[in-house]
């Protein structure tokens, strides 16, 4: 992977504010009036509905409660142990009914502390490395202490949707949580480096369930119309605690010891557990464990986690540790993309209960959000990536100075976000806000290109704003597009491959703006050559330039001005493909549709049973097996 001092933080900023404004289920709600939609809520709708309560059914052997379902064939739907209702709504919308405010603050003060946590420790163990380097007496793999919980938490991610749906929500983020203060424990009694990588992974486990099922959550707990709001809450959270860990690791590294960094997760993480062990009230099937166990998709998890590490290592190694031509990266790329192959030919005729369904990418309009939600992202994390490194060498901004030079695009972006959510959540419309918000991303890259040599941060500040309300404004509605014309038993698995899309996405646009970069700064050698001495020249040569940027304010004036003009030529490039990318996203669009949004709480049933019901029988009329949207007309 690219590697620029002042940006990871930076770069984890940008990613925690979309990594939680994550949105689970869309409620079907009917298209016109007559129109008749089930819903499996638990006798929580409005006076305008009619509930009518079913009697439980038997138990089945493996713990689990059936029930048939009007319109599905019996024992197609599986209960979580509590008496569901089937209600039946008529007219566009539904009433909204929000839980308690108590039940509302027991939900989302532990949920967002795991936020909190999880973002902290992707950016505290930064300014610590050199302690932790000097601690052990060893230099060998101190960089997997960052890559070693990304890339767990990035190749994992697609598991954790399967096990909720499987477990429930409940034991699945207690498992998480337990994963996290564990690695949090091995990281803080590491006696070497190897233990320490060691723990990053465990702990980057934990944290991709946490993140999943925080989003899980809320959108179990909160209506279609409501939960915008409190994954926003969500979002600034992470944000706030991606920009503090820096500061918090930094302090603890120079007043106490670099450990602290992993001590301080415990106890928050302690209280945080036993809050959600006796308060969080969701859905749970009781799946006993050994049937839970044959249930999991042990190949497909296998497949997708390997393919997953064997790209983003050949991404990480890169023109970093081997050349991009070398046996190794293309090996691992190779295969691994032969993996993913593989990998879907196993979804798609072997699994029974897969770990991302393939009925997901059913219909265009699903496909299309999904791309639409990756192109923005790509543009984002690459923004986030690259203007710091224009800050350092265009501007001349020390590593610091750099990553406040972001905060127009984070702050723009957290805000953007955060009103679409509430917008959302009194019109229901989400459309129209997808062509707006990428018309303004659009827009907002392609005023990078203009920029001129030499201007100052006014212009730069603007674009970046500009640029942060369109992307934070297309946060949400591609997701609940992908999640409408979902099944109500796909939520886990809609928000797991969100995050799974999100941090490919994530690397790729870095990958690629650097590949980009570099060949421009190549073809941008010859000049400086003109300028520079030859040896001097071939230190801001491609493969060089990114580790090369400390090294200019240490040349003279002129060949300064020459040097910063090569980076400002190089990056205009990077610019015009985030158009490109913004511009594909535009197009995507107009395969999107746009459903009704409910202000109906459901409560979801879950269980093995119901996975394997629902891939028999995905679309069911008037079940839970249906999709969850109606098309507006």
């Amino acid at each position: 992977m690219l590697h620029i001092q002042s940006s990871t933080a930076a770069i984890a900023v940008a990613t925690t504010i979309i990594s939680d404004t994550t949105i689970d289920t869309a409620t079907p709600v009917s298209a016109a009036k007559g129109h008749r939609e089930s819903s499996t809520g638990l006798n929580r709708t409005g006076s305008s509905g009619t509930s009518h309560e079913n009697s439980q059914s038997p138990v089945e052997p493996n713990g689990l409660q059936t029930r048939s379902t009007s319109g599905s064939r019996p024992g197609s739907a599986i209960a979580n142990g509590h008496d569901a209702s089937l209600s039946h709504h008529e007219g566009p919308t539904a009433p909204a009914t929000r839980p308690p405010a108590a039940t509302i603050a027991l939900v989302m003060i532990p949920l967002c502390l795991s936020v909190l946590l999880s973002a902290l420790d992707l950016t505290i163990v930064t300014p610590a490395v050199p302690a932790i380097v000097a601690s052990f007496h060893s230099t060998a793999g101190y960089v997997w202490i960052g890559s070693g919980f990304v890339l767990a938490q990035t190749a994992s991610t697609p598991v954790w949707g399967s096990l909720a749906d499987i477990w429930g929500r409940k034991p699945i983020i207690l498992a998480a949580l337990t994963l996290f203060l564990t690695g949090s424990l091995l990281c803080a009694l590491a006696p070497q480096i190897d233990a320490l990588i060691a723990g990053r992974v465990v702990q980057g486990l934990g944290a991709s369930g946490m993140s999943t099922m925080v989003n899980v959550i809320i959108c179990d707990t909160f209506s279609l119309r409501d939960r915008g709001l409190y994954l926003a809450i969500t979002s600034i959270v992470w944000a706030i605690g991606s920009a503090v860990g820096p500061v918090i690791g930094g302090t603890f590294t120079t007043r106490l010891d670099w450990r602290w960094c992993f001590w301080l997760n415990l106890p928050i993480g302690g209280v945080v557990f036993f809050v959600l062990l006796f308060f969080l009230k969701v859905p749970s099937p009781h799946t006993p464990v050994l049937a839970g166990l044959k249930a999991i998709d042990w190949t497909g998890s296998l497949l997708i986690v390997g393919s997953t590490l064997m790209i983003l290592l050949g991404l990480e190694f890169g023109d970093v540790t081997y050349p991009w031509s070398s046996p190794t990266v293309i090996c691992l790329i190779t295969f691994g993309t032969v993996i993913v192959g593989i990998f879907i030919l196993n979804e798609w005729k072997l699994a029974i209960n897969p770990v991302i369904p393939l009925r997901l990418f059913a219909n265009r309009s699903s496909v299309a959000a999904y791309l639409v939600f990756s192109c923005n992202f790509y543009v984002l994390i690459g923004l986030s990536y690259y203007l710091p490194l224009y800050s350092q060498s265009v501007l001349g901004a020390d590593p610091l100075t750099s990553g406040v030079h972001l905060v127009p695009l984070i702050v723009s972006c957290s805000l953007a976000a955060a009103c679409t959510g509430a917008f959302i959540q009194m019109t229901g419309i989400y459309r129209p806000i997808m062509f707006a918000a990428q018309a303004l991303m659009i827009l907002g890259a392609g005023l990078f290109i203009n920029l001129e040599y030499g201007e100052g941060l006014t212009k730069l500040i603007i674009f970046e704003v500009i640029t942060g309300i369109g992307v934070g404004m297309n946060m949400e509605p591609p997701l609940l597009a992908a999640l409408a014309a979902a099944t109500e038993l796909d939520t886990a698995a809609v928000t797991a491959t969100m995050g799974f899309l999100r941090s490919i996405a994530t690397s790729i646009a870095i990958v690629l703006g650097g590949v980009i970069f570099q060949n421009r700064m190549n073809v941008n050698t010859g000049e400086l050559l003109q300028s520079l001495p030859p040896d001097v020249a071939d230190s801001f040569s491609g493969n060089h330039a990114l580790a090369s940027v400390e090294l200019i304010a240490g040349l003279p004036t002129d060949q300064q001005t020459a040097v910063r003009m090569a980076y400002f030529r190089s990056l205009q490039a990077v610019w015009i493909m985030y158009v490109v990318v913004g511009g594909i996203s535009l197009l995507s669009n107009v395969f999107v549709r746009s459903y009704h949004l409910s202000s109906e709480t459901k409560a979801l049933r879950l269980g093995v049973d119901r996975q394997t019901a629902t891939a028999q029988a995905p679309d069911q009329e008037g079940t839970e097996l249906a999709p969850h949207g109606a098309p507006r007309a």
